[in-house]
């Protein structure tokens, strides 16, 4: 499908979610369908056999870190590309059917990264109510409207949707929390550069090699190339084998960028290419400004010294 804008969206669900409220945001999402489905590895093997166009996972969460089940399905498998980040604040609320009231919460239905999240505010205002484990934010909502349970923590999304009246918003320990989800598609040229974007890749390292990782590392630094973020995950190949995780700054079509990526691709086991795409854009204009490269690592810099070389081979020594 390259340059084709996608119109068939999946996500994981269920309906009611951080995910759905993250599709959308995405324009064309609103135009197109949105099926939910029960899984990550579901909703990613519908866009690589071709029964949807494109689908949104989470990828991470400042408070709880990386979504191990996403990068397990990017890293393996027919080649998936990321073309858009979204960034969505975690506002979780407690919500229950209209006519409850505080006093009256004996259970509250939560999955359970979200009570984990909210567990100084239960303690602090519902300490003798019971915390019930649930699949999904979204079940949380239906749990509390079907009357299983006395209220949820649920989404914004959740609350509207089931009809539930919010007895308490900004119920999270951290108010600034925030979960990052990818829009995936199949691969096809990457969006054209922004001037402020980020490239995601996975790099499997020579495990049997001295300084696999500070020669990787070496390959960005060396090129004032910014890495925002490094995780490992352990291969299944066998313990100490391990595929790391790399968002950098940049774009593809970068000069630098692209001269690290050749560096990786001789240093490397293997490197698979996980998409160049905008960075998401915050309201803080602090926030919003990317880290500059280093004197001399600029992409004027870079050719700057291309030209120079030229001149030389081209026998021009002034």
């Amino acid at each position: 499908m390259p340059g084709t804008p996608p119109t068939r969206f999946v996500y994981l669900g269920p309906e009611g979610t951080f995910t759905e409220q993250a599709l959308r945001t995405i324009p064309a999402a609103e135009r197109g369908s949105r099926t939910p489905t029960r899984s990550v590895p579901e909703a990613l093997d519908a866009v690589r056999a071709g029964d949807a166009d494109a689908a949104v996972v989470p990828l991470e969460n400042s408070i709880g870190g990386a979504v191990p089940v996403t990068l397990d399905e990017l890293a393996e498998g027919a080649p998936l590309t990321i073309t858009r980040e979204i960034v969505l604040p975690v506002q979780f609320l407690l919500a229950a059917r209209p006519g409850t009231t505080l006093a009256d919460i004996r259970s509250v239905a939560a999955h359970p990264q979200a009570s984990a999240q909210c567990r100084g505010w239960l303690r602090d205002n519902l300490p003798d109510a019971v915390v019930v484990d649930v699949l999904s934010n979204a079940a949380a909502a239906i749990s509390a409207a079907e009357g299983q349970h006395d209220a949820a923590i649920c989404a914004p999304i959740g609350a509207t949707r089931h009809r539930l009246a919010v007895l308490a918003d900004k119920i999270a320990d951290h108010p600034d929390a925030v979960t990052r989800f990818v829009l995936v598609t199949r691969p096809g040229p990457p969006p054209p550069p922004s001037g402020d974007d980020v490239t995601s890749l996975a790099v499997y390292i020579a495990h049997d090699r001295v300084g696999a990782l500070l020669a990787v590392l070496t390959e960005f630094a060396v090129r004032g190339v910014n890495l925002t973020r490094i995780e490992s995950r352990p291969t299944g190949e066998a313990l100490g084998r391990y595929v790391f995780f790399l968002d950098c700054t940049g774009h593809v079509a970068d000069v630098r960028l692209g001269e690290a990526l050749q560096g990786l691709r001789r240093v490397c086991a293997d490197v698979r290419f996980l998409g160049s795409y905008p960075r998401h854009r915050w309201n803080t204009p602090a926030a919003d400004q990317p880290v500059p490269p280093p004197a001399g690592l600029s992409d004027a810099d870079y050719a700057d010294a291309v030209a120079w070389l030229a001149r030389l081979r081209a026998g021009e020594l002034s």
